[in-house]
């Protein structure tokens, strides 16, 4: 792994962007001139040392966040390659929860996408201070400061344009630096890896004078000794600026732009120096916070090294049957036979080897510290989103948000040796991923699996086959939909049996009411004491919980409901816990049926991007599916229609796209909410 890094030389990053955007191709870059790797892999050649899983080859997109290490100019960067596909959002998540600086990488051509937005604000959700690389300057279309205004518009982001292009399109021959008033020009016959600095051509010098004042404007409204120099006319230098423009980077408030073509070889090292200059290092952040599991009190974590253990499980993979947890380390040391404490599930687990991770590849080390980012092999009851720390010093760490799944199929053994298997690599996978659910269904003996979209389920039954070695039948894909209330209604139900010579009596009265949708369920007790005794409000609670986890029209999850407990009769001698549950169960679904329910099924935003020729073709088939379209923008030749429609209409639609726009149309698409079914939506 080298010499170790001091913390502050540290850069924890990830490179997050719209699915085909160049992420992996700017890692690979990254990865060949910080002297990882001897060769660029490329995407389209199925090379990627990033994309390592057969199914990322065989697609050319990214699924699974890999981790990888390299230095750059006395800087110890550790690299997260994020998948851009959204039926992979979870991956994306789970990165930002650990990063401490982000890469956002735009495509010239298509400027900011739906897919960008989600990830961005994903990133300003944890807080995380991010750098721009605007992509692709080198194709048709590509449209530089048109994507940066876009950053503004639709990412409320405070651009600060760092470099300029120098040329476009066919003609994009290198970048102007505006920190140093340079131009810099790449040699092709070195892969990029050498580049010329040359004085900005006359032609292209009115430009950058006039953007290097804005850059200067920018930083001298956050920095009084910067101003003083600018209103008085005096030189402003790349010293004064750079560590202005980091403190404002990691306070959030600029976002500094790069620019290049990767594929081209273009532009990636000053967004290496960039990295270095400007992303922060576990330093740099506000201490992440926690909670004693004892106490309930928010503790601070600091990033030091002789501070206890807290470190936080973001992923667990399936190695070779072996389970692999990925830790980000936020402080202490973590060290090869270690016992660490595991709050959340209340179990020690023993640390049998520790990995540096690069990719799929992996080099066993002794020890590591604060800010590192490290596989774990030995622990057997941590899955995503656990703390480990030290036994006399607990804490449980903020958990990683999971997305619920909108789309699930049948899954059967082809035979009855596949039978123990399937069940087996289930389990495993469900570990694996947390937007990835198992259950059996036990009207249809079927088992069913449910993710995030038909491409996620796909590759979850190709591994089930390629890596589990086990054969299966798959049915047609199901809408996982939702069931709530239109209108408030009151049930009451008793309960009195004899089990086992006890007599068992509990009578519950129920009032349920609707919800602003997206609120969730909700429970509450008008009783007094006297009424009900306080401890077995509890187990009415649970039982409403159990009931509303199937709905009454066709067995879905219950959303959006309030649960008052408004009435209960209690007889000393015979109520018992298991009495008043079961009444409060009863009670509930008895009031669902007499409250109007009502189906709610997944809409999804669509967003899709088509030339004239063919845009009432398309808005039609979109009318014709039961969607709604939201507006139209048109960029350049494309004209982009923003549509929602109900998830159930959507399967197939890439293939009629095509087809209704002679292969020219794309898409992209999102859960964006529940709302009501015309109809029980049917499988397709």
């Amino acid at each position: 792994m080298g010499k170790v890094s001091p913390i502050s030389k540290m850069r924890n990053i990830g490179i997050i962007a719209h699915i085909d955007a160049g992420k992996t191709t700017i890692t690979e870059r990254i990865l060949y001139y910080t002297g990882r790797s001897y060769k660029m892999g490329e995407v389209h050649d199925g090379e990627a040392v990033m994309d390592w899983m057969p199914y990322e080859q065989e697609r050319g997109i990214t699924i699974t966040s890999a981790v990888t290490t390299c230095h750059w100019k006395g800087s110890e960067i550790h690299l997260i390659d994020t998948p851009g596909h959204v039926d992979f959002t979870i991956e994306v998540e789970r990165s930002l929860r650990v990063l401490d600086g982000a890469i956002g990488v735009f495509c010239a051509v298509g400027g900011v996408q739906p897919q960008s937005e989600t990830v961005w604000h994903q990133a300003d959700k944890h807080h995380v201070p991010k750098i721009a690389f605007v992509n692709k300057l080198d194709r048709a279309g590509a449209d530089y400061f048109g994507t940066v205004q876009m950053m503004s518009d639709r990412l409320g982001a405070n651009p600060l344009i760092m470099q300029i292009p120098a040329g476009l399109e066919e003609s994009f021959q290198g970048v102007l630096d505006l920190l140093t008033m340079k131009q810099l020009v790449w040699d092709e016959e070195t892969l990029g890896e050498t580049f010329r600095i040359t004085d900005i051509p006359e032609r292209l010098m009115e430009t950058a004078v006039e953007y290097r004042e804005k850059l200067v404007e920018s930083v001298a409204e956050l920095d009084d000794p910067i101003m003083d120099a600018y209103l008085a006319e005096a030189p402003v230098t790349p010293e004064m600026l750079v560590p202005v423009i980091r403190r404002a980077t990691i306070g959030l408030e600029l976002v500094p732009v790069f620019c290049g073509a990767a594929l081209k070889n273009k532009g990636i090292q000053p967004l290496l120096d960039g990295i270095a200059d400007f992303l922060p290092s576990p330093l740099d952040v506000p201490p992440k916070e926690g909670f004693d599991p004892k106490t309930g009190q928010v503790k601070k974590v600091h990033p030091s090294e002789s501070a206890p253990l807290a470190a936080l499980v973001f992923k667990v993979m399936m190695d070779q049957g072996r389970r692999l947890n990925y830790v980000r380390i936020y402080s202490g040391r973590l060290h090869t036979g270690d016992e660490a404490l595991n709050p959340t599930k209340q179990v020690k687990e023993k640390v049998a080897r520790i990995l540096a991770m690069h990719a799929n590849k992996r080099q066993r080390i002794t020890e590591a510290g604060v800010g590192n980012i490290v596989g774990i092999v030995g622990l057997k009851a941590s899955v995503t989103g656990d703390t480990l720390c030290h036994p006399s010093d607990p804490i449980v760490l903020e958990a990683i948000d999971a997305y619920e799944p909108v789309i699930s199929v049948a899954v059967e053994p082809k035979t009855h040796a596949d039978q123990e298997r399937i069940e087996q690599a289930l389990g495993k996978l469900e570990i694996e991923d947390p937007t990835f659910r198992v259950k059996y269904d036990e009207e249809t003996g079927q088992t069913i699996i449910s993710g995030m979209g038909e491409l996620h389920l796909e590759i979850l039954v190709g591994r089930l086959k390629r890596e589990f070695h086990t054969q299966v039948n798959v049915g047609k894909p199901h809408v996982v939909c939702k069931e709530t209330i239109q209108r408030a209604g009151q049930a009451a139900a008793v309960f009195e049996k004899e089990i086992g010579g006890v007599r068992h009596f509990g009578e519950v009265q129920l009032e349920l009411s609707p919800r602003e949708r997206g609120k969730g369920n909700w429970f509450a007790n008008s009783l007094s004491e006297e009424s009900l005794p306080a401890e077995l409000v509890p187990h009415v609670e649970q039982g409403v919980v159990e009931s509303l986890e199937s709905g009454v029209l066709l067995g879905y999850p219950v959303v959006d409901v309030a649960v008052v407990l408004i009435g209960a009769t209690y007889k000393e001698s015979s109520s018992s816990d298991l009495a008043f549950k079961v009444a409060a169960s009863m009670a509930c679904k008895e009031g669902l049926r007499k409250a109007d329910p009502l189906l709610l099924e997944p809409i999804m935003a669509v967003e899709i991007l088509v030339t004239e020729t063919f845009m009432g073709d398309v808005m039609g088939d979109i009318n014709a599916r039961g969607g709604k379209i939201e507006h139209l923008r048109q960029r350049g030749e494309i004209h982009i229609v923003n549509a929602t429609v109900p998830l159930s209409r959507m399967f197939g639609y890439s293939t009629a796209l095509r087809s209704a726009t002679q292969g020219r149309g794309t898409f992209t698409m999102h859960f964006a909410y529940y709302d009501r079914s015309p109809q029980p939506p049917k499988s397709v």
